[in-house]
């Protein structure tokens, strides 16, 4: 599974930006997945998650509130939609996939390419 992660940028604090993840594959629908970020002299963290069905999904505690995931199984793509950003938010996001709903990046198999988010301040 190739996927492509999409929609990151400059953005102010308090602004909303939506990351996109295209899959190559119409199985997209098999696999759980995830949204991590790792920022500079960080190592990648746990942002969301998505179960194959759309539930059960879980957050990262900073982000409870702000940012919400969703995936369109007949289109082969997952959302994460962020809202009130932070400058803590700044990172490289990416989207992964994997056989179960997890918070471990060890447990998705497949990564998209990131895409920067930076939140001015």
């Amino acid at each position: 599974v190739q996927l492509q992660a999409s929609g990151g940028g400059l953005v102010q604090a308090g602004g909303s930006l939506r990351l996109s993840c295209a899959a190559s594959e119409r199985t997209l629908r098999t696999y759980a997945m995830g949204w991590f970020r790792q920022a500079p002299g960080k190592e990648r963290e746990f942002v969301a998650s998505i179960n194959r069905g759309g539930s059960p999904i879980y957050y990262e505690d900073s982000v409870k509130g702000r940012f919400t995931i969703s995936r369109d199984n007949a289109k082969n793509m997952v959302y994460l939609q962020m809202n009130a950003l932070k400058p803590d938010d700044t990172a490289v996001y990416y989207c992964a996939s994997g056989p179960v709903i997890a918070t471990g990046a060890n447990q998705y198999t497949y990564w998209g390419q990131g895409t920067q988010v930076t939140v001015s301040s």
